[in-house]
């Protein structure tokens, strides 16, 4: 998988995949991870990307000449299975639309900042919007780093157990069960006899329970449709 990031502020988004499994996940050939500098791609003798809006206003606008720019010369590079703009308003990311994107071979993902991008790069130039919550960032750095985190480690081989992300929460709508490690008592607190067990039915059967417990209780609305 290639995932091309666009964003006028790289430093914002680099450190993210400087470690951990998204480190892994390049470093083994699975991903290719590609932070592009829109600046890159201004006319302007200060690499300006941004004005005033038209109609007056606070805040400045993401332009659409170095965006489209930007956009045409990957593309000519090679097909794109998304571009996505991470947007407050897009679709809410969800596990569903990770494990969509995860099977994905090459994705754009555009970052706003300011106040936003000039609203032609949303009517042609992008083919998907995402959010990542109902709230407001400084720009859609944070918001790409998130998703594709969330969607690379879903990548066969990305994890050195590849079971992990099957049994992660949302997976099948529900929370994620209570997980212990040693020691089995601390303090008197103790790990639940059926874990220690070593029956594995058992053990399922507990872990299917409780994740309908925690998600009765928590996040309820995910039971509705079942």
């Amino acid at each position: 998988m290639r995932i091309d990031i666009i964003t006028c502020l790289p430093r914002l988004i680099e450190s993210p995949f400087a470690d951990s499994i998204l480190k892994r996940a390049q470093a083994k050939g699975l991903v290719t991870v590609n932070i592009i500098d829109l600046r890159d791609f201004s006319t302007d003798k200060h690499k300006s990307v941004d004005d005033y809006a038209y109609g007056g206003g606070a805040g400045m606008v993401m332009m659409i000449e170095p965006i489209d720019r930007c956009l045409r010369q990957l593309k000519s590079q090679r097909t794109y299975d998304d571009i996505i703009y991470m947007s407050p308003d897009g679709e809410r990311l969800t596990q569903s639309i990770a494990n969509q994107l995860s099977l994905k071979q090459n994705l754009i993902l555009l970052c706003g900042h300011y106040k936003g991008v000039d609203e032609r790069v949303r009517q042609h130039l992008i083919t998907r919007e995402i959010s990542i919550g109902d709230y407001v960032l400084s720009g859609g750095e944070l918001a790409a780093a998130v998703v594709a985190d969330a969607v690379i480690r879903l990548i066969p081989g990305v994890l050195s157990d590849e079971t992990s992300a099957l049994s992660d929460s949302f997976q099948d709508d529900l929370i994620a069960p209570p997980v212990f490690t040693r020691p089995a008592d601390y303090h008197g607190w103790a790990v639940p006899d059926v874990l220690l067990s070593g029956h594995e039915a058992k053990i399922e059967a507990w872990r299917h329970e409780k994740a309908l417990e925690r998600t009765r209780e928590r996040r309820p609305e995910l039971l509705r449709g079942q």
